[in-house]
């Protein structure tokens, strides 16, 4: 029950001593300060580090050719290798936990696009349709490129939406017109968005398409797929590629410069491992800064019972029980931490929305908070310090003896 007569007496207390109470819960407030700052710059760093991968698709694995750097039964070092439609077929047909896959055929530089009398430069992309999914992009209007593409060397295009300002001028629907692709008429079928800016200046072409019009035969310069599998799976993928690719391309299968495999669920475990580290640490770093706030409360409540041994001997004396001094004695203790506390979460949850809101994002920064998780367990950890820091003190308190009380000087 709310008894208004003790937190009348515990805020007078606090006004007698207003510097000591000040500086007491200077200390605790400015360790929920730090506590929420570094766990908001934390979780900002995360979530630059993410929007980063998640421009792509989080569970891909990428393959490069490279050059052997070892000798391999008669084949000489530093051989080139390359990538075929075969080597298509054959990671497509028999790896398992595949989800997607996609191959690339590069053009070199960057293509010449024009409709009627306006031109423009842009990448020119030769892909499978599952590469839709690779680069977690989305398709805005019509349709993206689809397997009868491939089959029939279709020559259709997939654009995005810089290319549609550039040469239609938000005219006319881009869908069903023609555009010349280096001189030669591409039909466009969609226009998609994609997370990361810089991937829509892009024009997505059938990879059978490219290799013909451009010579590439049957070459072609990257595969990449996304996996339903686990990180300990993903692994297992990675080494069995190599091992296949080794045996058709006749190099060793240790050779790591042979052909590149970049493994991106795994490295964004790794991340997501690093960052748990982080927070981690952070939240040691706060609690030990909260801790010496409690002890500097504690010795401050210390003081206090000593400076009341008097008042609490006479509270003793006419009945009152040790039960009662304990909790008069904790409630100002959690009154000052909790108080003071809360002001360090205020204020700093108002510095990191300050931040989020008017400081732009960046690769690697973005949108620092503290979640509302972050803000219970502060909350939390206010009331258990408040009530660690007075335990001592009151325990003290209610072993004064009445006698001994009303002798002290």
């Amino acid at each position: 029950m709310f008894d208004l007569d003790k937190w009348q007496e515990i805020f007078s207390t606090i006004r007698k001593n207003k510097l000591r109470t000040f500086l007491t819960g200077f200390s605790v407030a400015w360790g929920i300060f730090m506590l929420i700052i570094l766990l908001g710059s934390g979780k900002g760093l995360q979530n630059g580090i993410e929007t980063q991968f998640k421009q792509d698709a989080v569970n891909s694995i990428w393959l490069f050719p490279g050059q052997t750097s070892v000798p391999y039964k008669g084949y000489t070092l530093g051989r080139r290798i390359r990538f075929t439609n075969d080597d298509f077929d054959q990671v497509n047909n028999k790896v398992e936990d595949i989800d997607h896959i996609s191959a690339n055929f590069s053009i070199r530089g960057s293509g010449v696009v024009s409709y009627k009398n306006e031109f423009g430069s842009f990448d020119i992309i030769s892909i499978h349709p599952d590469y839709l999914f690779l680069e977690n992009a989305k398709v805005k209007e019509g349709r993206f490129l689809n397997d009868i593409d491939i089959k029939k060397f279709r020559k259709v295009v997939s654009i995005g939406p810089p290319i549609v300002e550039a040469l239609f001028k938000d005219k006319e629907s881009p869908i069903g017109k023609y555009i010349k692709v280096n001189g030669i008429p591409f039909k466009v079928v969609g226009i998609f968005e994609d997370p990361n800016e810089r991937d829509m200046n892009r024009i997505y072409i059938p990879v059978s398409t490219a290799q013909k019009i451009f010579n590439g035969g049957n070459v072609i310069h990257r595969l990449s797929l996304t996996t339903t599998a686990s990180v300990t799976r993903s692994d297992e993928m990675t080494e069995q590629l190599q091992a296949d690719f080794a045996k058709r391309h006749h190099f060793d299968v240790k050779d790591k410069q042979a052909i590149f495999i970049r493994n991106t669920l795994k490295d964004f475990q790794q991340f997501q491992n690093l960052f748990l580290g982080i927070r981690i640490f952070i939240w040691i770093i706060g609690i030990g800064t909260i801790i010496a706030g409690i002890v500097g409360v504690s010795n401050i409540m210390m003081i206090v019972v000593k400076e009341r041994t008097k008042e609490i001997g006479i509270r003793k004396a006419i009945g009152a029980t040790p039960g009662s001094v304990v909790g008069l004695i904790m409630m100002e203790s959690i009154a000052i931490t909790a108080f003071a506390g809360y002001l360090g979460l205020v204020l700093g949850v108002g510095l990191l929305e300050l931040i989020s809101s008017n400081m732009p994002g960046t690769d690697f920064f973005r949108n620092p908070e503290a979640d509302f998780g972050v803000a219970v367990s502060a909350t939390i950890l206010l009331v258990v310090s408040g009530a660690i820091a007075g335990l001592v003190p009151a325990t003290k308190a209610a072993r004064i003896k009445p006698i001994v009380a009303l002798r002290d000087e």
